[in-house]
């Protein structure tokens, strides 16, 4: 006999303003007991000291929380000169200390323009990517240390918010797996001091903002917690959209294909998939005027 899940058949997408302090998983596994959730997932991790824009996803809208995996994101951080820490940022251990001669916001400015567009990073070793089936992070706590291919990302802009000396405050807008670490560690570096990054707060996840987040304060002030969560195809909306009639949507329901009009489709194309105004999943275009199921919520 199947076991039943526990908790509330919810589906929808939060917008958590995470806190310091705490894992991903440690945020998400509060905001599902919170709404009481059979099942929930996040859309990409942020570090323990980090902070902003954690994208929750509640039941079936886990089914499209990947497509946010591959979307640009925002930060703000802080970062620090002359101190180089073994994790790239304050809640590493300090490895070196330069001084900090010859930087003045001009200069600063300077060595941001190298880091806009297309750059090479290696992926740091306090991570969570795998090394023959073990998270980096996990060897770097063994005092290991293995090789790193460098990884190319997008840099959009390296927006310098303050200068202070001996810091500064920088906006950045990225491609997806881009380490704002990383970047602040190589920015020291060719500053020729070093450094590490002080905060970091995340503002901007694709098509979410930090001005629609809710932290765990204001959540538990709401009279009613569903009022927050958004619809699940938030996470597709950037994928054009298909409405098909009752005949159709039983078909592909029923995992078969089906003929629909396709015009300005090309082939192989995703679609969002809709039968008045319901939201019923992902359909792929296979041949002129003809779809077929890719990822259907369970409609019973």
């Amino acid at each position: 006999m199947a076991r039943r899940r526990r908790g509330l058949p919810i589906d929808g997408v939060l917008l958590l303003d995470k806190p310091a302090g705490v894992s991903s998983n440690h945020a998400l596994q509060r905001a599902r007991r919170l709404f009481q959730a059979q099942k929930a997932g996040h859309t990409g991790t942020l570090d323990p000291m980090a902070t902003g824009l954690l994208p929750v996803c509640f039941g079936e809208a886990t089914k499209f929380s990947s497509y946010l995996l591959e979307a640009d994101k925002a930060y703000r951080t802080r970062v620090q000169l002359g101190v180089v820490t073994d994790t790239g940022d304050a809640e590493g251990a300090v490895v070196e200390r330069r001084p900090v001669e010859g930087v003045d916001e001009a200069r600063v400015r300077r060595v941001l323009a190298d880091f806009s567009g297309e750059i090479d990073q290696i992926p740091p070793m306090h991570s969570a990517l795998k090394h023959e089936g073990r998270k980096l992070y996990e060897l770097a706590r063994e005092g290991k240390q293995v090789e790193r291919a460098a990884r190319r990302v997008r840099v959009y802009d390296a927006r310098l918010l303050a200068f202070e000396g001996d810091a500064f405050e920088l906006d950045v807008a990225c491609s997806k797996g881009t380490y704002i670490r990383t970047l602040a560690e190589d920015i020291g570096r060719a500053l020729g001091c070093g450094a590490h990054i002080t905060a970091l707060r995340r503002l901007r996840s694709g098509p979410f903002a930090a001005d629609d987040m809710l932290d765990f304060a204001a959540l538990d002030a709401l009279e009613s917690r569903d009022t927050a969560l958004l619809p699940m195809d938030v996470l597709v909306r950037h994928l054009p959209r298909l409405d098909v009639a009752q005949a159709t949507a039983a078909r592909l329901l029923h995992g078969q294909r089906a003929a629909t009009d396709t015009a300005g489709l090309a082939g192989d194309a995703l679609a969002r998939l809709y039968r008045d105004e319901s939201f019923l999943g992902l359909v792929t275009v296979t041949a002129p005027g003809e779809i077929a199921p890719r990822r259907l919520v369970a409609t019973g």
